[in-house]
């Protein structure tokens, strides 16, 4: 082929590539020696022009694996070398993989011609800027013969997945790397989407009509199947294309009037998109009747296969539905009249839920039911409707076998429903009086079905019942969804819902042991979590109000005891009350129902407990004491204001202490019940501050922070929920308005239990008792409550914790020298200490920073004087062994305690303090840092989690002292650079960002002491590998040679770019002789004059463009970002940059 790169071939030189790469794969394939084999094929991925060699394995290697890597090679080569490829070149080598790919179609090797279209797309857009238009016209003129089946089927089949493969390659999300900017890509999506994707969906259109009369007409599988298989693929690819560029002629006003949704929901969840490809698409997908050709096909299939229950998850089956569900994701005021009926095929009951789905994301509640009455005597709604209750009862009947469609078709539906009711408001359109009448019918059908599940269940002695389970996020997300639909019918859903309580409370009142109440227990407890997600909103972390359609619904009620939601609610904490008589507790209340009523009163007073002035001025006394019959303005009111009356919120708080005081301590063992009530219900009421305020004034209050500060009942919670509780309690002093009083409240909760760690670390026995059970599970105990005080520092709160904090000083420096030996301790000590000072580093004045940071010196001095927390990877290179996993622990709790020291708040107020004796806090941290970084080896740095809070330490650490440098020790110095050497060609962009981060600390302070007269870092010196043997070399010099190898060899991300040159631009100013050697070696190394003389152009104006100066000032810096990244860009199309 007269053009293709890479001279005139030598025969004997090609047949011994051609034998070398199928050597090479015949061992990969045989698992011989395979890292040889990879080698091997990697230099022909790496070689200069291997385009002849290649084209060779092509043509003539029986192998498909050399073929497929010949093909690869390819690729890599014109990408990496296309700056100094001809535009003759160019265009060979793209007509070369489409014509070996057409000529190669009937090849049983698939793979091979899918690599060689990839191949030719890739190649295709690298050139699409630079190709003329009449040069793209020429490049598919024989791609588009093909598709109209001019050349047969099976070559039609390979122009159509050709442009399958083009298209995925324009497509941002699934584009190849190239080493060129954003706006590269931008620019080719644009261009593809304004003026050929249209032609390419025709083509793929022709071929469909083209061969659907042979498919249809054939008693056998014709290759024109697997054309039109591939045509429909290919329309249902364009059509989810994330259309951007066109232009919609029809105002917004039209879309609301046509009842087009304007906010529609993202479908990805669902891996589904809606379709806006604008109006210039409206002939070919609506004027001509392509989408009923579409479902009439599709029909007439349908029936011709209907012997063959196989047939719907057949590849033309599956296409041409996909295409369907997007067809109905049309977003115009025309709608396809079709209809999605529930089949035998379990594929074609899903992909109907998703038509439906796109859809509601298209319409309003309204137009969304009226689509199906032009044609049926009932709304969409009512079959939406009609189709979950199926998939509901399908999904409780199946749930011990391993089918996934019933769950799969009724997430869509869910979702549907979701799109339909959870935007009323902003619709303006609330659903027709069926729709609501459907949602009721359909809420009492998901409650009976899943009420008989619940008691079908519980004899079962399995553990296989997740989805019973409290807290299990995939059953939250689905009640919650079920909670929508009943609130669309509040008027029958809640009295429903209060009528099954009301039962269920009186069946267990009426057995008087005389039957098992298992069945309904059960019951309940299905019920207390839907109620809970129907009254109640979730927003962790968010002030919930009380849901809106329940606050607009029940207009007609007057009386606040006559209010559904205050009847249901009332019902169901009094039912709970009764947890507080023994014989009922033990007759009725299990763990397992333990845990839905804390759930739900975690929710409730969250809700309902709210401010009296919260709801924006409707709620006030004055204005309850006066409120007339104003319909549903009343029914807020009412909500807003009933759990506080005649001190029914009091009672509850009083209650909520009770029942949590009850849960931690008579239901031991009981982990999640006790997590529920100590991280959400405890949490929830202390977090709020009117319910705090009301909470802390509690005799019952009282009683548990007496019960955790001095008794022992509470000691039987685990570590975790001990620390837990602590901060909680701890909160609780914010909210004591009088701040006498409120750390008066700390020292009572807080001061016996840093007392009797100063006992226990006082003993004059504990070197004899320290290492009993008893004695080490007390001190971990009192460890994690002071942690969890810690943790709860406010400005309130602050000096009475530093106090009860420097009061176990002392003792814990003692209690880390007697359990050196016990990990579990030393590292609940570091934890504490490392949560200690986070919490009190902004509130600290220089003398109480003085007295920290010297304790934290000598923390650190004991704990290297053990060698705490040497990881030996060769005993446990994978840390699998806990003792292993505990010391690992360690090392990131002293480096996030070195960090917290290294905070500017600290630094800020230790500057202050010039007293003597006060600590140097750089020469705590360093101090630190010399324990810490003989501990982690390179090997250790490879667990993301440790590497990340290391190399935040380093960055920060040399930003702030980059002077203690100059003073470090041979070794300490070796091993901090060497660290940075590893973060450097770390692939976790957070680290590599760091390690820039730090160098350009370094490099920069190197560079202005070097201005001011001063030595700098010149004091330390890098032993690296030079042509001659090792050398010394200088801080500088070295990371200048490491980051240009990085940014012309290696993988480097051009967005990247900006933080690389802030590190770089020092380094030129320190080296500037060392950069000009450097940059003079390479250019002597190229062997191409036109790749010598443009890198040489690139390295010229990375110094030398817009007007850069021998200033590390902001402005410069910025300059010399523009000319890094330009450079990058320049030379990406023959270096090493991705």
């Amino acid at each position: 082929m007269q053009g293709f790169p890479g001279g005139a071939p030598d025969p004997q030189q090609l047949q011994a590539t051609m034998v070398a790469i199928e050597q090479a794969c015949s061992l990969i394939q045989l698992h011989m020696n395979p890292s040889e084999a990879e080698k091997v094929i990697s230099s022909l991925h790496l070689s200069l022009m291997p385009y002849q060699a290649c084209r060779f394995i092509l043509e003539t290697s029986q192998m498909p694996n050399a073929r497929f890597q010949a093909a690869g090679a390819i690729g890599d080569a014109a990408i990496r070398e296309w700056g100094i490829l001809t535009d003759d070149n160019k265009r060979c080598l793209i007509l070369f993989c489409l014509n070996y790919v057409m000529e190669h179609a009937n090849s049983p090797d698939g793979y091979v011609q899918s690599k060689v279209s990839a191949v030719a797309a890739r190649l295709l857009k690298r050139g699409w800027v630079e190709f003329s238009d009449q040069e793209k016209a020429a490049i598919f003129f024989e791609v588009e013969q093909s598709i109209r089946g001019i050349h047969g089927p099976n070559r039609q089949f390979a122009a159509i997945n050709f442009l399958e493969t083009l298209v995925s390659e324009f497509s941002p999300s699934t584009a190849s790397a190239m080493g060129l900017p954003k706006e590269f890509h931008e620019q080719c999506e644009r261009s593809l989407e304004l003026h050929f994707l249209k032609d390419f969906y025709c083509w793929a259109q022709s071929a469909v009509f083209n061969t659907a009369d042979k498919i249809l007409n054939s008693n056998v599988t014709i290759p024109e199947e697997r054309a039109c298989s591939a045509a429909l693929r290919l329309m249902f690819q364009i059509l989810s294309w994330n259309f951007k560029h066109t232009v919609e002629h029809a105002s917004s006003d039209a879309k609301i009037n046509s009842g087009l949704r304007i906010d529609t929901i993202n479908l990805k969840k669902f891996e589904c998109s809606l379709v806006k490809p604008g109006s210039m698409w409206r002939d070919i997908l609506i004027s001509s009747g392509h989408t009923t050709w579409v479902l009439n096909f599709y029909t007439t299939l349908r029936q011709k296969y209907s012997y063959d229950t196989l047939w719907g998850d057949s590849p033309i089956a599956v296409s041409c539905r996909q295409l369907i569900v997007q067809l109905c994701s049309l977003a115009g005021s025309v709608f396809p009249n079709a209809s999605i009926r529930n089949g035998g095929s379990e594929s074609e009951f899903i992909d109907g839920c998703h038509a439906l789905l796109s859809m509601a994301s298209l319409t309003t509640g309204s137009l969304f039911d009226n689509l199906l009455k032009s044609i049926r005597h009932y709304g969409t709604i009512n079959l939406l409707s009609a189709l979950t209750s199926e998939a509901v009862k399908s999904v409780l009947d199946s749930q011990s076998e391993e089918e996934t469609w019933g769950v799969d078709s009724l997430d869509i539906l869910l979702e549907t429903w979701n799109v339909i009711l959870g935007d009323v408001d902003a619709d303006k359109s609330p659903i027709s009086v069926d729709g609501v009448l459907a949602a009721s019918s359909l809420f009492k059908i998901i409650v009976e079905s899943h009420l008989k599940a619940a008691a079908d269940s519980a004899f079962e002695d399995t553990d296989d019942t997740e989805y019973f389970h409290v807290s299990v996020s995939k059953r939250d997300e689905q009640l919650a969804l079920y909670a929508l639909i009943a609130r669309a019918a509040p008027d029958t859903t809640i009295p429903f819902l209060a009528q099954l309580f009301s039962e269920r409370f009186a069946r267990l009142h009426q057995r008087n042991g005389e039957s098992d109440p298992t069945q309904t227990l059960e019951e309940l407890y299905w019920l207390l979590l839907v109620t809970s997600h129907v009254l109640t909103d979730s927003g962790e972390g968010e002030t919930l109000l009380i849901p809106e359609a329940l606050q607009a619904g029940f207009s007609n009620v007057i009386e606040v005891a006559q209010h559904p939601v205050v009847a249901l609610s009332w019902s169901i904490i009094n039912f709970s009350r009764q947890c507080l008589d023994p014989g009922i507790r033990e007759k009725y209340f299990s763990p397992r129902l333990m845990e839905a009523v804390i759930w739900f009163l975690a929710r409730w007073v969250a809700t309902y407990l709210v401010p009296l002035d919260v709801s924006r001025g409707l709620v006030s006394r004055g204005e309850i004491d006066s409120i007339g019959t104003n319909g549903s303005q009343h029914s807020r009111k009412l909500l807003n204001s009933f759990a506080w009356e005649n001190n029914q919120g009091e009672l509850v708080l009083d209650f909520v202490v009770l029942i949590s005081m009850l849960a931690l301590t008579t239901y031991q063992g009981e982990s999640e019940l006790q997590t529920l009530t100590c991280q959400k219900l405890l949490a929830t009421v202390v977090r709020r501050k009117h319910t705090c305020t009301y909470l802390v004034q509690l005799d019952s209050w009282r009683d548990l922070t007496r019960a955790f500060a001095s008794g022992r009942s509470l000691l039987s919670l685990s570590g975790r929920l001990q620390r837990s509780l602590a901060e909680t309690l701890a909160c609780a002093a914010s909210c004591i308005k009088d701040p006498e009083a409120s750390a008066q409240y700390l020292r009572d909760l807080m001061g016996p239990i840093a007392g009797c760690l100063v006992e226990n670390a006082s003993r004059s026995d504990l070197k004899s008792v320290a290492q009993q059970a008893d004695v080490i599970y007390m001190v971990c105990c009192l460890l994690e409550r002071l942690r969890g005080a810690a943790r709860a520092a406010q400005p309130r709160t602050q000096k009475v914790l530093f106090e009860m904090g420097r009061t176990v000083m002392n003792p814990l420096l003692t209690l880390l020298e007697i359990y050196k030996n016990q990990s579990t301790v030393v590292y609940m000590i570091l934890k504490f200490v490392v949560d200690f000072v986070d919490g009190q580093a902004v509130f600290l004045d220089a003398k109480e920073t003085s007295a920290l940071v010297s304790f934290c010196l000598r923390l650190l001095q004991i704990y290297s004087s053990h060698n705490i927390g040497k990881v030996m990877l060769s005993v446990s290179s994978s840390l699998r062994s806990e003792s292993q996993a505990e010391k690992y622990k360690d090392l990131r709790a002293l480096l996030r305690l070195l960090t917290n020291i290294c905070s500017k708040d600290l630094v800020g107020f230790l500057s202050d303090c010039d007293g003597e004796g006060s600590p140097d806090i750089a020469e705590v941290i360093y101090v630190g840092l010399d324990i810490v970084t003989p501990l982690i080896s390179l090997d250790l740095l490879k667990y993301p989690k440790l590497s990340r809070d290391y190399f935040v330490l380093m960055s920060l650490l040399l930003e702030v002292y980059p002077e203690k440098v100059a003073h470090l020790n041979s070794d300490a110095f070796a091993r901090i650079i060497g660290s940075l050497d590893f973060g450097l060609r770390n692939q976790d962009t957070d680290v590599f960002e760091r390690c820039l981060t730090a160098v350009n600390a370094l490099a920069s302070y190197h560079f202005k002491e070097r201005l001011k007269g001063r030595g700098g870092l010149n004091s330390q010196l890098m032993e690296s590998e030079g042509s001659g043997g090792k050398v010394q070399e200088s801080i500088s010099s070295h990371f200048l040679r490491i980051l240009l190898q990085i940014l012309l060899f290696e993988d480097f991300r051009l967005e990247l770019a900006g933080h690389a040159a802030d590190a770089l631009l020092p380094l030129l100013f320190c080296e500037q002789e060392l950069y000009q050697r450097l940059v003079h070696e390479l250019l002597e190394k190229q062997q191409n004059p036109t790749m010598k003389s443009r890198l040489a152009t690139a390295f010229h104006n990375l110094t030398s463009s817009n007007n850069l100066s021998s200033s590390l000032d902001r402005l410069n810096r910025q300059r010399f970002r523009k000319n890094l990244l330009s450079f990058l860009v320049d030379v990406s199309s023959f270096m090493q940059i991705k």
